[in-house]
């Protein structure tokens, strides 16, 4: 699966644009800040909620002013967030492993940033990525994070589809098995997205964003899954937190 876009991914870029309009103007309602920043009204409330949420602003009776966490948002932070690539690639290579970075924006599952090598080469993306949650590891990692309703209203957009014999059969089986999967637990999906690969996801949040690290393996390497993701969810607890990123638990 390639990139599709920079490395900073889209909704931290349209968080930061609301942060930098209200820093420059003061104090701005949510209407006001979605026509001056170009964005669709209930995006922006989303964006809000999660940036008053972790402290980054205040709502003051409707009106949107800088929070007390706002601060932490110059020098060493912008930092760590440029290291996210070099991050990825030492994730890899402990892995050995092609790994994966995607993320809720707004409705849609994106994938963000993707790290191979020559030797350990990314999933094509053959089947579009934002519409087949239901089948890859990364989709069904982001889609357990999200409550019974929000999941409908996912699969009502994208619904399930059959990309390979072993592809869950339909909706009700994949509410089944996400409505299992315990909060901050690794997925792992076995040739569901693409014969002849298997992958696995763990769940993070970046500034209260719905995300997840994943990575993928031929399926002659199958018997290495489930280690793999649980090595993986130990690299996270260990190391998120120094490049400023949080495990959910």
């Amino acid at each position: 699966m390639p990139p599709t876009g920079p490395t900073l991914i889209g909704s931290v870029r349209r968080a930061l644009a609301l942060l930098e309009l209200v820093a420059e103007h003061g104090e701005l309602t949510a209407k006001r800040l979605s026509r001056m920043a170009g964005l669709p009204l209930p995006t922006t409330y989303h964006l809000l909620r999660t940036l008053v949420h972790d402290g980054h602003l205040r709502n003051e009776r409707g009106a949107f002013r800088l929070g007390p966490a706002a601060p932490r948002l110059t020098g060493a932070g912008r930092m760590q967030g440029a290291r996210l690539p070099e991050w990825l690639r030492m994730l890899g290579e402990d892995l050995d492993a092609p790994v994966y970075y995607a993320v809720l924006a707004g409705e849609e599952v994106e994938l963000a940033a993707v790290v191979d090598t020559p030797g350990r080469p990314a999933v094509e993306e053959w089947a579009e990525f934002r519409a087949t949650a239901h089948a890859h590891a990364l989709g069904q990692c982001l889609l357990a994070q999200l409550d019974t309703e929000d999941r409908r209203a996912y699969l009502a957009r994208r619904p399930v589809s059959r990309l390979t014999p072993r592809t869950v059969r339909d909706e009700e089986a994949l509410m089944r098995r996400l409505a299992g999967v315990r909060r901050g637990a690794p997925v792992v999906e076995r040739e569901e997205y693409l014969l002849g690969t298997v992958c696995g996801a763990v769940p993070i949040t970046v500034g209260g964003v719905h995300s997840a690290v994943g990575f993928s393996l031929p399926v002659s390497e199958e018997d290495r899954l489930g280690s793999t993701a649980v090595r993986l969810r130990e690299r996270l607890e260990r190391g998120l937190r120094e490049h400023a990123f949080t495990v959910l638990t």
